[in-house]
Order: C-alpha cells, then structure tokens, then sequence
C-alpha cells in the first residue's frame, strides 16, 4: 500500500469541449501531454489514470501509462478517484486533473505537505493577473482565509466590487488579490470515502464545482497559492493558447 499515489481522473466527453483528452496537440492528445508533464515532475510517485471509457484506456496503456476503468456514471472526479483508490489503496492521494498540461513538480509538493496537515483536503490557487480572466465563469474563483483555508468557490467574480458595482479593471485585480483556483487536489485516502457517501449538495449542483460538496458539509479545504504559470485546457481556444505556448 504506498503512502501516496498521484491519480488523473479522466472523462472521454466534455460539455464544452467534446472529446479534449483525445485532442491532438501537435500530433499527440491532449492526456498524453499531462501524462508525460507529471512523470517527469513527480517520477517517485506511483501513477495512476482513473479513466471512464476504453479509448482513454487504450491510449495511455499504448504509451506505457497504467490506467483503471471507472464507472462512467460517476457525478464529479472525485467519486471516479476514490473509485480508482479502491485498487491503488494509497494513504495520501494527489489529484492533478487531465487537462492541466503545466503542473509542476513544485505544485505537487505543496499539496503533498499540505495533506498531512489537519484538513482531509488541500487544493492549490493562484492570483488573476488581468480583469478579463477575473470576470470569466470558465476561470473558477476562490476566496481564501488569513489561516489557509479555501472559504468558497465559485465561477462568478468574488470577491464583488460593490464600490465599483463589479466594474473592475487589471490595476484592481492586482491591487486588490483574487485567486484563480487550480484543478490539483490532495485528499487523505479514507476521507474519499467519506466524500462518496456525501450526496451532493445544493452550492455544488448550483455551481457544477463538487468542491463545494465538502465546504458545505463542514469540512476544512486547505489552500495554498503558487505562482507557477498554469494552462488549464477547458476550450478549443485554450488547447491553441498550449499549442501556441510549446512553440
């Protein structure tokens, strides 16, 4: 049973963006990108794709990847990794989402030190740099205790600029921290168990962010920021923004 254990929840169809994970990125998919990025960052920890169809399956096995097949009815990533720990059985799991190409190993380490703190759950932020990316419900947002603790999530601009009736430029942004949250999470093993037996809540069907499922049940997030550069491929314009970003 290792103590931790990275695993990738993967979901062939997206809303947005059909089929993502298989997008080709300069001949090679999308998954295959976030696949070769973690091994060389974090190449000490064991892992694992938690995948919901045989595409994914067979295209990261081809590439020399060991992935599980999940159930496809899964709600969020979450139930489909602790699905996926049920075989792997790590103590500590770190989740770096499929369509984050950018994660770094610095990254994985802060959620690392984080979960074996008191929280059962860590995630990682960092701060809007343009007004733009504040306003957009693609980007979600999260506001953060002096303590370390996410206090909510959401897609719509928070904190609100009631002075300014949410008009808000880049000099307010910057002057004023916002955070961008980042699909990396870190849970205790047993506590994803606990979080499937949570059905889910009103905020996380409200907002589609099943982070909220634990917020709301009185559970401690805890939260650090990174300055490392992310690109979290959510749309057909954000996979040319990486394209464009490899060169």
């Amino acid at each position: 049973m290792p103590a931790f254990a990275l695993i990738v929840p993967c979901r062939l169809e997206s809303t947005r963006f059909p089929r993502k994970l298989l997008h080709p990125i300069k001949e090679k998919p999308l998954v295959l990108w976030v696949a070769e990025r973690i091994s060389v960052e974090a190449p000490d920890l064991p892992l694992w794709f938690a995948v919901d169809h045989p595409l994914l399956a067979e295209c990261l096995e081809r590439a020399g990847f060991r992935a599980i097949l999940t159930d496809a009815g899964h709600p969020c990533g979450t139930d489909r990794i602790a699905e996926a720990n049920r075989t792997v059985r790590a103590s500590f799991v770190i989740n770096v989402q499929a369509d984050e190409p950018l994660v770094t190993g610095g990254q994985i380490k802060a959620l690392a030190k984080l979960i074996q703190g008191d929280a059962p759950m860590a995630t990682l932020c960092t701060p809007f740099r343009t007004a733009a990316d504040f306003l957009n419900p693609n980007q979600v947002k999260v506001v953060r205790s002096e303590t370390g603790r996410a206090l909510y999530f959401s897609r719509s601009p928070v904190p609100f600029a009631r002075d300014r009736a949410g008009q808000v430029d880049d000099a307010w942004v910057a002057a004023n921290p916002c955070f961008k949250h980042l699909g990396l999470y870190a849970y205790r093993g047993d506590f994803l168990e606990r979080f499937v037996r949570m059905p889910p809540s009103r905020l996380e069907q409200i907002e589609k962010l099943e982070q909220l499922r634990v917020l709301e049940n009185g559970f401690p997030i805890a939260l650090d920021v990174t300055d490392d550069p992310s690109i979290g491929v959510d749309t057909p314009e954000d996979a040319a923004k990486f394209e464009q970003w490899l060169g």
